[in-house]
């Protein structure tokens, strides 16, 4: 059975039948000059997934980081996401991305927001635009060869309905990239995209300094049972759940702890215990959108 617990060589295997790795290196916040070295950090660890996105404004960074890395471009899976004044501009959006990173291609091409928002007013959605119509363009990048595949972010079960019911939904979406852990489980959100074929991807699956996770006397307790930092354990409460996880961290040591995740797992009762913690608290809302993309039901 030792080969179930080496998550760090697992992946998922997504609708298209691609395989991503389940630990990624996030790099939303990271600042500059500092992102380049995480990314090398993080491949020098054995990481071989990278997550970033055209809004982090750290593309170019992350593409130096993997060159420096000296390992292969194609055993490294790379997501990048498309911004939310872009919507209208599929094709540019990808260009700059991939033009940014200085690759041909990157394996997953990700709808950051369900948000078409104004290039002239980040304030105002489009009037004559939408996500399905975002979608219905985006469908056509595979084809190119230059993203393998495409997915969302911060779809919620309404929006996905929306999505999925619309004629001019031929693909659907390999991966829902979203906010979970314990505080945000999602359960409801989780089984729905189970239920369609869709992976999910957990950002801030460490919850974040201002979370109530910090301070989680259930969380503290499991972690020093199991002789574990809770990051730790957090990281396999969402591997455990079937969804890949992306920290982030910008620490070369904070980057290696980690993808020390071989060897161990939590039993069932851990995994209930911290699914069970009363606290709710999103890292990422959606009230600097002009459109609300929560609504509630991912419970």
């Amino acid at each position: 059975m030792a080969s179930d617990l080496e998550w760090t060589k697992k992946t998922f295997t997504l609708n298209t039948g691609a395989k991503i790795p389940a630990v990624g290196l996030g790099t939303w916040q990271s600042g500059p000059n500092e992102v380049r070295k995480a990314v090398k950090a993080a491949l020098d660890a054995g990481y071989r997934h990278i997550d970033t996105a055209l809004a982090y404004g750290n593309e170019n960074e992350v593409g130096q980081g993997i060159k420096d890395s000296g390992v292969p471009r194609e055993e490294i899976w790379v997501t990048t996401k498309l911004d939310n004044p872009w919507h209208k501009r599929v094709e540019e959006g990808i260009t700059s991305s991939l033009k940014s990173l200085d690759m041909d291609y990157v394996d997953l091409y990700l709808m950051h927001w369900p948000s078409s928002t104004d290039p002239d007013d980040l304030k105002k959605h489009l009037p004559d635009w939408d996500f399905i119509k975002t979608w219905a363009e985006m469908q056509k990048l595979p084809a190119s060869g230059r993203v393998k595949n495409i997915g969302v972010s911060n779809f919620a079960i309404k929006n996905l309905e929306k999505l999925l019911n619309d004629p001019s939904c031929k693909t659907v979406p390999a991966v829902n990239q979203i906010e979970l852990h314990p505080n945000n489980p999602s359960p409801k959100l989780l089984d729905y995209c189970k239920e369609k074929g869709i992976h999910c991807t957990a950002y801030s699956c460490l919850g974040s300094t201002n979370s109530p996770l910090a301070k989680d006397e259930t969380l503290a307790k499991i972690a020093e049972a199991k002789g574990k930092s809770t990051a730790q354990v957090l990281l396999m409460w969402g591997l455990q759940r079937g969804t890949s996880v992306i920290p982030k961290s910008v620490t070369a040591s904070r980057i290696e702890a980690n993808y020390q995740l071989d060897g161990w797992s939590l039993t069932d009762e851990e995994m209930n215990k911290l699914s069970s913690l009363p606290d709710r608290f999103k890292v990422c809302g959606d009230a600097w959108l002009p459109v609300k993309v929560f609504f509630g039901d991912d419970e």
